[in-house]
């Protein structure tokens, strides 16, 4: 497994460094003993010599009892006899030294004493020497040659531009699994090397390289399962194509951010090409067209695919672009990271038919026909807006008085008495209101509770809101109490 984004085994720790990722630059995971890396990192900065240091001063420094006081896992470190290293070696007796190196940042641009590799290094499986000043792959080739047991291996931004690699060096290599080689522009030729003597290459990372273009090699790397090859120059769909011949097993190819131009092959043709592909990433890419997308279906085992920041898509929300796809896509299980349900799947795929139920003939999908087969020429649906209205216009009455008023819903009675005061030349003391529902056979309704809201009384356009003045109680001839004011 990888040491970068969503690839690092739990039981190591890893701290957040800028790699390049789905959409640009984004924090990545490279791995650390336990989280050490950045104690170091700011504890001991390199010294600014132009030659450099070598990885053995390093690790000794580093990995010292002074420095490094615990080591996790049983034992005290690993214990070399003294007389083992010439004299005046600058290693200690004893180092407390992991198996998961991190020698990030420190300077490193030769190997040192060979010896003191290989007895110190022994059991390390795991090595980061990414951001350092190695330029010459024989010092590499030193270093690597002698841990037997590396399996996983970081150079990332090292200046290895126009570097040449031997056949004998790049044998060195043979124990890798995972190789990261983000940011060193390492030439294709001198990759296509060391995927030929690295017999069970399984991950390969090759980010921010500037690759615009590719060599096919003449012996393919069988054993390959993931390529992440993002933040490259890599346009024409005649440059992917080869990763097919030379890694037949790929199971993840990671392509974000390469401005991919279009999928130019057809359907007899890309199922041979990448016949093991589970998974691809061509988020940011330059895809415009809806049949570009229908050629993923033709690679047989695809199950997940990214396809954020698509010019295609721009147009569309983000629930319709999710349905458009999921639609199209009738094979695929995760799309942009998130499970497709079956739920979800068939309302898509219905959504699908109703959005192109205007289209012409000629302007519809292929996909179209295999859903309208499926679930029948589904008519869009009634679009029904169920918030509660915003306004109503409607007839205030008072006395003798009629006006038409436009009055908001939100408001309470209290408002809307405020808003009256200039209609009817009451105060809001002064007036009662009466709601009437022209459609309803029962009689005015008092609003008397100032803190209702008008929308609780499904006011409609044309009703009508009668105003009452308040007129204090007298007495009658026969001495009875009377009220003046109420509707009749």
């Amino acid at each position: 497994m990888s040491a970068l984004p969503g690839t690092l085994e739990p039981s190591v720790q890893t701290q957040k460094k800028t790699v390049s990722s789905d959409s640009g630059q984004t924090k990545g995971n490279i791995p650390s003993a336990e989280g050490e890396a950045v104690q170091w990192d700011l504890a001991m900065d390199p010294p600014e010599n132009m030659e450099g240091r070598t990885f053995v001063e390093v690790m000794s420094e580093k990995y010292s009892p002074e420095n490094f006081p615990y080591r996790r896992g049983p034992g005290m470190g690993v214990v070399v006899v003294p007389t083992a290293g010439p004299q005046g070696s600058p290693m200690k007796d004893r180092l407390n030294l992991p198996s998961v190196l991190v020698l990030n940042s420190c300077g490193i641009s030769r190997a040192g004493d060979q010896t003191e590799i290989a007895a110190f290094c022994a059991h390390v499986i795991e090595l980061d020497l990414s951001h350092n000043k190695l330029r010459d792959w024989l010092e590499i080739s030193k270093i690597v040659s002698n841990i037997p047991h590396l399996e996983f291996l970081n150079l990332s931004s090292n200046p290895l531009q126009g570097m040449h690699l031997e056949s004998q060096w790049a044998e060195a290599f043979c124990r890798v699994r995972r190789l990261v080689l983000n940011n060193t522009q390492v030439s294709w030729d001198t990759l296509l090397l060391l995927t030929r003597e690295i017999p069970e290459l399984e991950e390969l990372f090759l980010c921010l390289n500037e690759y615009s273009s590719v060599s096919a090699s003449s012996v393919a790397c069988p054993t390959l399962r993931l390529l992440h090859i993002t933040d490259n120059s890599l346009k024409d769909w005649a440059e992917v194509r080869k990763f097919g011949s030379m890694f037949p097993s790929l199971d993840t190819l990671v392509m974000a951010n390469n401005n991919l131009a279009s999928i130019q092959d057809n359907k007899d043709i890309l199922p041979r090409l990448f016949p093991n592909l589970r998974s691809i990433n061509l988020n940011n890419s330059g895809l415009n067209q809806w049949g570009d997308i229908e050629k993923l279906n033709f690679f047989p085992k695809l199950e997940e695919v990214r396809l954020q920041g698509i010019p295609l898509l721009q147009a569309y929300t983000n629930a319709e672009r999710r349905s458009l796809m999921i639609a199209q896509l009738p094979s695929i299980s995760l799309l942009n990271g998130s499970v497709v349900t079956d739920s979800e799947r068939e309302d898509a795929e219905r959504f699908f038919i109703r959005y192109y139920f205007d289209y012409p003939e000629e302007e519809l999908p292929y996909r179209y026909h295999s859903l309208v087969t499926k679930y029948g020429r589904l008519e869009p649906l009634a679009e029904i807006d169920l918030r509660p209205r915003c306004r109503a216009q409607v007839e205030v009455h008072c006395e003798e008085k009629v006006e038409q008023l436009n009055i908001r819903l939100d408001q309470t009675v209290a408002e809307l008495k405020k808003q009256l005061t200039t209609v009817v030349q009451l105060s809001t003391n002064s007036m009662r209101l009466y709601y009437i529902d022209k459609c309803s056979a029962f009689g005015p309704e008092e609003m008397r509770y100032n803190t209702r809201v008008l929308h609780s009384y499904s006011i409609q356009d044309g009703d009508e809101i009668l105003v009452v003045p308040k007129i204090k109680a007298s007495t009658g001839a026969n001495g009875q109490i009377c009220h003046t004011g109420e509707p009749t």
